[in-house]
């Protein structure tokens, strides 16, 4: 490898998207972001593909020393996909989890054809979080344009096939939370065959697959080298565990940003609660891995307002403990360990507002309430302490007041914090894309 070998992660969360170009030694060479909105679709609110689609066309063509890229590599969030067709392009744009107008019976109607838990691993989760349940709307309600669908695609695969014209599938995005995937067949759900939607999914490939090289058209608009590898790419989290899967296969990781997704590939899939939004997540290898989540990026905005998180010091937290501050679940009505519950604020075991707590305190707050949470997740999730340490990634990394009560709330286990600049999920990404084989011999 050689200064002429960078690679492009593009990096879509639900937040934010991130183009990040680093070079054959791992290093950032130049990284853009640009947030992420949603968008008007037809009856439903849809994820903002022309607008991601128009920044990377104006962003990628000033990266820096582009020409040198060689390989492309791309990583979402998870329950999204997109109906395409070749010749039309994208026929159904991919739904926005958050939009909730399924209607009652609409929810019924797909919780009564699809699989049970024991079979998918899949959860009945609020909002559009299961993808199952935004296909199975479709099918109802645009059954005409869904009879134009050549291909259904994983968000990530789309932005694959957007690159390169190659349509395929992966893993890690059918089996995140969709029930469409059963983790221990490592194949499509019954419900998935039933239905006629497994039938209409583009041929699997592995994450770290390169399924062609950039369409013509698009090289030339990018200015950037036609012979460019395209990989399959991965669910965003999974990319974050694939980094650890060789080095540590019994990895606790934990994957922060909008959602905190804690995977423990080295603990049992049995007595999962369903109903605590854990779940049977599938890893880029296939492996079905146990899964604990919540909206904690949102929850923590929640709590902070308009107050910096970098007001979350160990001092601070501190004087939030001292004081008798205390936040108890929930903040988002999108699930979590703890659902039906509303969020509240108590003072010496009293209840508050949020807006009594002094703004300096609040990002310490909500540091202390997302340590908590985890906490609880941790000693649900890996009872028997497969993982004696737990690995923290994404923006919570950098937050002082987290890491110091996540710490002493999961001992005896450790916390290890990454000191990687680059986010576990781009870091995955490009280690998945310089892999020509199975994570689990890739170098990490």
């Amino acid at each position: 490898m050689t200064d002429d070998d960078l690679t492009l992660i593009l990096d879509i969360g639900k937040s934010h998207a991130k183009l990040v170009l680093i070079d054959a030694a791992g290093e950032v060479v130049a990284r853009q972001v640009q947030p992420n909105q949603s968008a008007r679709g037809p009856g439903y609110t849809a994820l903002g593909v022309p607008a991601l689609e128009a920044w990377l066309l104006a962003a990628i063509p000033e990266l820096p020393r582009r020409r040198a890229i060689r390989r492309l590599s791309i990583t979402t969030h998870g329950a999204a996909f997109c109906g395409i067709d070749d010749a039309e392009g994208l026929v159904l744009p991919p739904m926005d989890y958050e939009w909730d107008g399924y209607g009652e019976d609409t929810r019924a109607e797909w919780q009564a054809l699809a699989d049970p838990f024991e079979e998918t691993g899949t959860p009945f989760l609020p909002m559009g979080l299961n993808a199952g349940l935004q296909l199975h709307w479709l099918q109802r309600h645009h059954g005409e344009a869904c009879a134009r669908v050549q291909h259904w695609l994983p968000y990530p695969q789309y932005w694959a096939w957007w690159f390169s014209g190659v349509a395929c599938s992966e893993v890690s995005s059918l089996g995140c939370h969709t029930g469409l995937w059963s983790p221990t067949q490592a194949d499509f759900s019954p419900w998935a065959r039933r239905s006629g939607l497994a039938a209409r999914f583009a041929p699997i490939r592995r994450a770290w697959e390169a399924i062609g090289t950039l369409r013509p058209d698009l090289a030339q608009r990018l200015d950037l080298p036609p012979d460019i590898q395209v990989m399959a790419g991965s669910h965003d989290s999974n990319a974050c565990l694939a980094r650890y899967l060789r080095s540590d296969p019994n990895a606790l990781v934990l994957s922060t940003g909008t959602w905190c997704v804690l995977m423990a590939p080295g603990a049992s899939v049995e007595g999962l609660d369903a109903t605590r939004d854990e779940l049977v997540n599938v890893a880029v290898d296939g492996r079905p891995v146990p899964t604990a989540r919540f909206m904690g990026g949102r929850e923590f905005a929640v709590l902070c307002g308009e107050a910096s998180p970098e007001l979350a010091t160990v001092e601070a937290l501190a004087e939030v403990m001292r004081e008798g501050w205390k936040a108890v679940p929930a903040f988002t009505e999108a699930g979590g360990p703890f659902p039906g519950q509303r969020g509240r604020v108590l003072k010496r075991g009293v209840e508050t507002s949020i807006d009594a707590v002094p703004q300096a305190l609040r990002p310490a707050l909500a540091s202390l309430y997302c340590a908590e949470v985890i906490a609880a997740m941790v000693r649900r999730l890996d009872p028997q302490a497969a993982a004696d340490s737990l690995i923290l990634e994404g923006p919570l990394a950098a937050n002082a007041a987290f890491c110091r009560a996540l710490t002493k709330l999961i001992t005896p286990r450790t916390l290890t914090i990454s000191q990687d600049e680059l986010e576990g999920t781009a870091r995955g990404a490009l280690l998945l894309s310089r892999s020509s084989a199975d994570p689990r011999k890739a170098r990490s």
